[in-house]
């Protein structure tokens, strides 16, 4: 009887979504400008503030200091950032989340401020450089809890995103700060199907993504690419695994990125059919997650929607990428050696 021909093993190639499969640059990019902006609303001298309050590109050399994959630490960070140049309290009595924020604003005077935020080409990096990551009382009071139980920050930035009827389909309360279009829908499309396909054909594709899975699922089904991927790793997947964990007594630890928790659990998968392991990112702490995964992922760092090329690339390297890319070209001849 002859024998069984041996099934040829794939690699397993792991995609970030935001900066990688999906342009956010005009969503939860400029979502964050938006949420900081909007959140000082009621303040002395806001009408002085500039729209949009500081560029991109100062941005995202906040994030990539690492430790903010997530958009709402991000916005929480860049709140406390500029709110030490404003002048208001740096406590409340309140109670009641909402009545805390809207009293401790009144109060507050950014005209200070603006002044700033107009003289500086990059007024984050200049003020993280300068204070690091303050932290105010008032702010951290504004970021506690989840969307309608008192969670300021992240609520804004939410509506702002999703969109009223979005924000009131997923929470199931109204609005308070944004009645508009949601940014999700300025997001586009990064990879072309047709690489897409080709990556499809050859290999195994998943997705490790920070982004709730209602965030996740709208952009694989808006652009009809869900069907690549034979797995989807979200927030969501996180916070239960979380959950499980203390719950049995282990403690409270974050499986957010940089910890590899997404990446280990998708080895734990497809172990048995895979030769080799790829973690394709655009930010330092994506290379982080690759490096601490239990499976030998090599960190692919992908420059497609960096406004500095040349700086993301160190910032990827001293992270530890194995691997630096400019294009979804340059993927293919790098996991598929033989077919350039």
């Amino acid at each position: 009887m002859p024998a069984k021909k041996k099934m040829k093993r794939k690699n397993l190639i792991v995609f970030d979504m935001d900066g990688v499969l999906i342009d956010v640059s005009l969503s939860y990019r400029d979502t964050v400008r938006q949420a900081a902006r909007l959140f000082f609303k009621g303040a002395r001298g806001w009408e002085d503030l500039p729209d949009p309050l500081f560029s991109l590109l100062d941005l995202t050399r906040v994030k990539q200091s690492g430790g903010l994959n997530n958009d709402w630490d991000l916005s929480f960070t860049v709140i406390s950032l500029i709110y030490s140049l404003a002048k208001g309290p740096r406590a409340s009595t309140a109670a009641e989340p909402w009545q805390h924020y809207r009293a401790g604003i009144s109060r507050c005077d950014v005209s200070e401020l603006a002044r700033f935020l107009k003289s500086e080409s990059l007024p984050l990096t200049r003020l993280a450089e300068k204070i690091g990551r303050p932290i105010h009382e008032f702010i951290s009071a504004c970021y506690t809890g989840d969307v309608g139980t008192g969670n300021i920050i992240k609520q804004i930035f939410q509506e702002i995103y999703l969109g009223s009827e979005l924000f009131q389909a997923t929470y199931g309360v109204f609005p308070s700060v944004y009645i508009g279009t949601g940014l999700i829908n300025k997001e586009r499309l990064l990879i072309d199907p047709s690489i897409l396909e080709h990556l499809f054909l050859r290999h195994i594709l998943a997705i490790a993504t920070g982004r709730p899975k209602i965030e996740a699922d709208y952009p694989l089904d808006r652009f009809q690419i869900r069907r690549y991927f034979s797995a989807v790793y979200t927030l969501d997947d996180c916070l239960r695994e979380e959950k499980k964990r203390f719950e049995a007594g282990k403690g409270r630890i974050s499986l957010g990125k940089p910890n590899p928790y997404m990446l280990d659990a998708l080895k734990a998968v497809f172990q048995e059919d895979v030769s080799g392991y790829y973690y394709i990112g655009d930010m330092p702490d994506d290379m982080v997650t690759a490096a601490g995964s239990n499976a030998p992922f090599l960190g692919i760092g992908l420059l497609v929607s960096s406004e500095d090329r040349k700086e993301l690339a160190e910032a990827l390297r001293k992270a530890g990428a194995v691997e630096i890319i400019d294009d979804f070209e340059s993927l293919l001849a790098l996991v598929n050696p033989d077919k350039r």
